[in-house]
Order: C-alpha cells, then sequence, then structure tokens
C-alpha cells in the first residue's frame, strides 16, 4: 500500500505600492498591515491608513490553515479608503489562492497559497528499487581494467 500523502501549504503576500514590489512569506498568526512604521507588513503611499487591515490566520476543520484579511485593526477601527478584494468592497474576506487587495490608488497586494508534497513518513513502496547492472557485481574489485574495457 502507498504511503500517504500530505501536502503542505505556504502562504505568501506580495505587495506593490511607491516602494515597488515585496514579498511577505507568511507565518506569524497576525500581521498588521499599514502605512505606520511598527506595522508588521509596511505600505508605501500617502493614500492608505496608518493602520488599514489586519490578517488573522484561521485554522479548517482539516488543519490546515488560511488567512483571512480584516479592514483597518483588530479593535474595530475601520481604514479610511477600506478594502477591495478582487473588485469587491468589503470589511472581511477569507483568502483564497490568488486573491488580489486593493489597499488604494497604485497599492495592492496578490495572496498566493504554494502547495508542496510533504515527504512520505511511510514504509518505502515495495516496488521502488534500484537497479544494479549485474556486471557491476561479479569480478574482482581490485582487478584492472584495460583500455578497452575488459578486465586485464
Amino acid at each position: 500500500m502507498p504511503p500517504k500523502s500530505n501536502s503542505i501549504n505556504h502562504h505568501l503576500l506580495i505587495i506593490e505600492d511607491d516602494k515597488g514590489r515585496r514579498e511577505f512569506p507568511l507565518k506569524e498568526p497576525v500581521y498588521s498591515i499599514g502605512r505606520d512604521p511598527d506595522s508588521d507588513i509596511r505600505l508605501c503611499s500617502q493614500f492608505v491608513s496608518r493602520r488599514h487591515a489586519t490578517l488573522v490566520r484561521r485554522q479548517r476543520e482539516d488543519g490546515s490553515y488560511y488567512y483571512r484579511i480584516v479592514d483597518g485593526n483588530l479593535k474595530g477601527k475601520a481604514s479610511a479608503n477600506g478594502l477591495l478584494i478582487n473588485s469587491k468592497k468589503t470589511q472581511a474576506h477569507d483568502l483564497e489562492d490568488e486573491d488580489e487587495v486593493i489597499f488604494g490608488p497604485q497599492v495592492s497586494a496578490k495572496y498566493y497559497v504554494l502547495k508542496r508534497d510533504a515527504i512520505p513518513t511511510g514504509p518505502p513502496d515495495e516496488f521502488d528499487i534500484t537497479l544494479i547492472s549485474p556486471n557491476m557485481m561479479m569480478g574482482d574489485p581490485t582487478a584492472e581494467i584495460d583500455e578497452w574495457g575488459s578486465l586485464g
């Protein structure tokens, strides 16, 4: 029976703003996003709020997790311009692969879920064998091989 294969998801947020394009691998449970220098993910634009949005990691029933983006901070204070997720204005959204978030003019983010198969931890497959040439198993290992590939 083949080993059970699990996949591991890695989460990535790519920000584009006045500073250019930057990538943020997401691993922490909470991220603040905004113009404030103390933000976990700083947006470089005069058109976004100091605490524009918050990312919160949530867990599914199967144990995998995803990120939810919320407008403003976790205390309930919304940003001035709000959030556009995939061209729709919203207060909160459970992010899915390739969702686009617009924070303001020329300030956006793209969210990616990168799936990678985990290394199986079960026993090796009984049919996974390494082929060895019979010539490798025979003969004197100290014998010299001449220029024609024959044992001399």
